[in-house]
C-alpha cells in the first residue's frame, strides 16, 4: 500500500520576525468594528439640526475625508518607502518616524485626551441604556401616559463599579473576549435602531424633516444661539462617528503580504468606510424621515415598542459600553503606570504584587498601585460623567477633538513629508486646503459643543442624571 507523505509547509515569517495572516477582508471586517460605536445613535439628530441637504452630504463628506486621509495614512506604515521600508507598529510610531519627537508628543496627547473623553462620554451613554430599559417597561406595564421619568444617577454609580472591578484585569490582551462580545453588541443595536426607525417611518406613510433641519422660534423651534450651538455639535457627532485613524496602523499591522500591506490596506479602507458609509447615511436619514426635527438626541430613547426588542438594543448598548470602556482605558493604564514604575523602581507600592485566590484555583494579581489608581480613574471618570451629563455634547467635543489632529493633520503631514511633496506645488496645496478646512469645522464644532455644555449646565442639578 502506497502511503502519501504530507509536508507540513512552515508559515511565511516576515521581515520582522512574525507571522502575518489578515487578508483585505479580516481587514475589512477590523475596519468596520473600528468605526462602528455608539456614535451611530446620534446621526437621526445630527441629521435634523442640518437638514435634508447638508446632512447627507456632512455624511458623506466626513466618510470621503476619512476614506482619502486612510489612504494617506496607509502609506505610513512603512517609512521612508511604503513597500520596502521600516514597518511602523502603532500610529504614534508612524509620527515619530515621520516627523519626530516634537509631533509625538502632540499626538501622544490628542490620543489620550480622546481616550479619556471617549470614556466619559461611555459611562453616560450605558447610564442612558439602563434609564431607557427601565422606562420602555415602565410604560409598556403602565401605560404610555404614565409617568416614567428616570433618574440615571445610580446607574452611572453602578456602571463605574462593574468598571473598578474590570480594571484590575492585567492588560488589553486579558480583555479580547470583552473585545469581541462589544463588537457584536455594537452591530446588535445599530441594527435594531435602522429597523425601528425604517419600521416607524413606514408606520408614518410620510417623510417628515425638512430642508434646513431644526427651526428657529415659533411652535417647536429653538432659539437662534441654540440653532447655531446644535448645528455645530452635529458636525463634531458626525466627526465622531467615522473616528478610525487611530486604530489604522495597528490593522495594517496584522496584514500579510504579498500584495503590500498599503495596497491591502487601501481596499480594506475603501470596502469598510463604503459599508459603514452605506450604513450611516441609511439610518441618519431614515431615522430622520421617522422623528423629524423632533429626533432624540439617542435614536433608541425615541422608542418603547416592542418594548422587548428596545431593551434588547439598550442592554447591547451597556454590554458594548462595558466592553469598550475597557479597550480605552487599558492603554491609559499602561501608559501611566509603565511611567511611574520606571521613575520609582525600588517603591514596592509599584513592583510588589499580591495575590487574591478565586474559584477554580486561578488567581488575580495585582499590585497597590493598579488597585489604587485604575479605582481612582475610574471614579474620576464618573464624577466627571455625573457633572456633564449630556450625551450629544460630549460626542460632539470628542469629535471636534479626534477629527482634525488624528484624522486630517498627522496624516496629511507625514504623507506630504514621505512622499517629499514639493512646498507650493497644486498637491501641497490642495492637501494644505484640506488642512486648514478640517482645523476650521473642528474648531466650529468644539465652540458649538462647549457653548451647549455651558449652556445646559444653567439649567441642570449637578450629579442629578434625568431621562
Amino acid at each position: 500500500m502506497d502511503v502519501e507523505k504530507v509536508t507540513e509547509v512552515a508559515p511565511e515569517v516576515d521581515d520582522d520576525g512574525r507571522v502575518r495572516t489578515g487578508t483585505v477582508w479580516t481587514a475589512t471586517t477590523h475596519a468596520i468594528t473600528a468605526i462602528i460605536g455608539s456614535g451611530v445613535l446620534a446621526l437621526p439628530w445630527s441629521v435634523a439640526q442640518m437638514g435634508w441637504i447638508l446632512g447627507p452630504i456632512a455624511l458623506i463628506g466626513c466618510a470621503y475625508i476619512t476614506y482619502f486621509t486612510a489612504v494617506l495614512l496607509s502609506d505610513c506604515y512603512r517609512s521612508p518607502d511604503p513597500v520596502h521600508g521600516k514597518r511602523n507598529y502603532t500610529y504614534m510610531d508612524a509620527v515619530r518616524s515621520c516627523l519626530g519627537p516634537r509631533d509625538v508628543a502632540v499626538c501622544g496627547i490628542a490620543q489620550y485626551a480622546i481616550l479619556c473623553g471617549a470614556i466619559v462620554g461611555y459611562t453616560i451613554t450605558a447610564a442612558t441604556g439602563i434609564m431607557s430599559v427601565v422606562r420602555s417597561n415602565c410604560r409598556h406595564y403602565k401605560g404610555h401616559g404614565a409617568n416614567c421619568s428616570q433618574e440615571g444617577t445610580m446607574y452611572l454609580v453602578l456602571f463605574g463599579l462593574v468598571e473598578v472591578v474590570l480594571s484590575q484585569l492585567p492588560s488589553l490582551e486579558k480583555v479580547t473576549f470583552i473585545s469581541i462580545v462589544a463588537a457584536v453588541m455594537s452591530f446588535t443595536y445599530s441594527f435594531i435602531a435602522l429597523f425601528l426607525s425604517a419600521a416607524k417611518f413606514a408606520a408614518n406613510h410620510r417623510a417628515y424633516g425638512t430642508i434646513l433641519g431644526s427651526k428657529i422660534g415659533g411652535p417647536g423651534g429653538v432659539s437662534a444661539p441654540t440653532r447655531t450651538w446644535n448645528f455645530l455639535q452635529a458636525l463634531g457627532n458626525i466627526a465622531f462617528a467615522y473616528t478610525y485613524s487611530m486604530l489604522l496602523i495597528e490593522i495594517q499591522d496584522t496584514v500579510k503580504s504579498p500584495p503590500s500591506e498599503n495596497v491591502t490596506m487601501k481596499r480594506a479602507s475603501l470596502y469598510g468606510i463604503g459599508v459603514t458609509t452605506v450604513f450611516y447615511v441609511s439610518l441618519g436619514c431614515i431615522g430622520y424621515a421617522a422623528f423629524g426635527n423632533d429626533a432624540p438626541g439617542n435614536v433608541l430613547t425615541g422608542f418603547d415598542e416592542p418594548f422587548w426588542l428596545v431593551d434588547l438594543a439598550n442592554v447591547a448598548v451597556v454590554i458594548h459600553l462595558v466592553g469598550a470602556y475597557q479597550v480605552y482605558a487599558q492603554p491609559v493604564f499602561a501608559c501611566y503606570e509603565k511611567w511611574l514604575q520606571s521613575r520609582y523602581q525600588e517603591s514596592a507600592f509599584f513592583h510588589r504584587e499580591y495575590a487574591l485566590r478565586l474559584p477554580g484555583g486561578r488567581a488575580m494579581r495585582f499590585t497597590m498601585c493598579k488597585l489604587v489608581l485604575r479605582t481612582a480613574f475610574v471614579a474620576t471618570t464618573t464624577i466627571v460623567s455625573l457633572m456633564l451629563p449630556f450625551f450629544n455634547a460630549v460626542l460632539g467635543l470628542l469629535g471636534a477633538v479626534a477629527f482634525w489632529p488624528l484624522t486630517v493633520y498627522f496624516p496629511v503631514t507625514m504623507y506630504i513629508t514621505q512622499a517629499k511633496v514639493p512646498r507650493g506645488s497644486r498637491k501641497w496645496l490642495a492637501l494644505q486646503a484640506l488642512n486648514v478646512g478640517a482645523l476650521l469645522v473642528s474648531l466650529l464644532a468644539a465652540v458649538g459643543s462647549v457653548a451647549d455644555i455651558v449652556q445646559r449646565l444653567g439649567h441642570v442639578t449637578m450629579f442629578k442624571t434625568k431621562l
